[in-house]
């Protein structure tokens, strides 16, 4: 006869190791353009940055024009990002509109500006 604790425990257990490994990319779409505006390399302050996102793997641009690949880091995949060749982590807001990086570089998204619509008044008459 099997005892109930130990299913209870084995139950747990398939629980965790399922809902583990759910979500391993990043919460936010971190692709667009970027424009970095702290602590930026070489002085290159609102100098462009470039994040494509695809599916965990992640490529960065830096604002000297450097690739870079990262991933969702094992510590806190929902949060941040590390990339291997620097030896760095960076933090993304969880709307994916800031980068902070270990270092102190800030990325801020480069939004383009508003689109104005402009309506021609309206002339009535025959």
């Amino acid at each position: 006869m099997i005892d109930m604790t130990r299913v209870a425990i084995i139950i747990g257990l398939v629980g965790a190791c399922v809902a583990g490994g759910a979500s391993a990319q990043p919460s936010a779409n971190l692709t667009g353009t970027y424009r970095c505006i702290q602590m930026c390399r070489d002085g290159m302050i609102g100098a462009p940055a470039f994040v494509t996102q695809n599916g965990d793997s992640v490529n960065l641009t830096t604002e000297t024009g450097e690739s870079l690949q990262a991933w969702p880091d094992w510590n806190a995949p929902n949060s941040r990002l590390w990339i291997d060749a620097r030896d760095e982590s960076a933090v993304y807001s969880p709307d994916g509109m800031r980068i902070q990086f270990d270092d102190g570089r800030v990325w801020e998204r480069d939004l383009p500006p508003p689109l104005i619509v402009r309506r021609a008044p309206v002339v009535y008459g025959r």
